[in-house]
């Protein structure tokens, strides 16, 4: 099982970088040790993958669009396919660990158009009402369901058959979940929620161009949307203003230069769009509660150790 201490994202996009042993197997298990992270959240992204995950320890509330659902140890959970997610560590007196199942939907569904995907894979991941899925082990068939997430991270990647047996675990998860899922399936189903692609879209334009000044109406004519939608869809999807966006990207950003690099702290200030040292200090001690000197030898000096 891999271990992940922190997570990357595709350069200007914050698409999750999925290290997948080889393309042929799109299937990643990893343990997920949230208190090595930097911060003590993650911030809003997406992945192509499935994220099928259990709670070891601690508690995390997972945010959507739609939803806000709080996972505690022994609970599990579904993340659907591109949906717009982020997480925040909600315990800070015990390990805060997590284990996950990335994997394509393609691994389950094998060849394009094939009657899997249609049946089985297509209904659940083109479904806009499904962003993500809550098991707790109080009713039984989502206990069952947790079960069969937790016994799945035991199979060993030495023993002979592994990437079958991977395949059949999350083959009978799948058609719990899809199961479970059948009262939703089954209501009238509505179309693929275009305006998830246009904040994405907003969202890359800002990560190719934080650095820069960004007006709210270039940001709106990116997505084809007034002025007025673009500060609605922020809202409603990543539950803040374009102008507060802006502004947790560029923090983010001099987060990872802080840590990553040698440049000053002026540099910085003004390569993560946020000027000059007395203004970007001042921004930044907001956001994080500490000031970028003191960031930088926390996280440098932790690489060392």
């Amino acid at each position: 099982m891999r271990i992940t201490r922190n997570l990357e994202f595709q350069i200007g996009s914050n698409e999750e970088k999925l290290p997948y042993a080889t393309p042929d197997f799109p299937y990643i298990a990893s343990r997920a040790e949230l208190d090595y992270y930097r911060e003590p959240f993650v911030p809003w992204h997406w992945h192509n993958a499935i994220e099928l995950f259990y709670i070891e320890s601690g508690k995390l509330k997972y945010h959507t669009p739609r939803k806000t659902v709080t996972f505690s140890a022994g609970s599990a959970g579904m993340v659907n396919s591109n949906v717009l997610h982020m997480t925040e560590i909600q315990t800070h007196n015990e390990e805060n660990v997590q284990l996950l199942h990335i994997f394509a939907p393609k691994l389950l569904a094998g060849s394009h158009g094939s009657i899997i995907e249609q049946k089985y894979i297509m209904p659940i991941i083109t479904c806009s009402q499904i962003e993500i899925i809550a098991l707790g082990a109080e009713e039984r068939e989502q206990a069952a369901v947790i079960d069969l997430i937790r016994s799945a991270f035991l199979l060993s990647e030495d023993e002979f058959g592994y990437e079958i047996n991977v395949r059949e675990a999350l083959s009978q998860i799948w058609l719990r979940l899809f199961k479970l899922c059948g009262s939703i399936l089954q209501e009238k189903t509505q179309p693929i929620n275009s305006t998830a692609d246009k904040v994405k879209r907003m969202m890359i334009y800002i990560h190719e161009n934080y650095h820069e000044k960004i007006s709210i109406s270039e940001l709106a004519q990116i997505a084809y949307l007034s002025e007025r939608e673009c500060y609605r869809v922020f809202q409603n999807y990543l539950h803040m203003t374009p102008v507060e966006y802006i502004k947790s990207y560029r923090i983010q950003a001099a987060r990872q230069m802080l840590a990553d690099s040698q440049r000053t702290i002026t540099e910085i200030g003004y390569a993560c769009g946020l000027g000059n040292a007395s203004y970007f200090g001042k921004i930044f001690r907001e956001a994080t509660g500490c000031t970028p000197l003191q960031y930088r030898r926390k996280w440098q000096n932790s690489d060392k150790i």
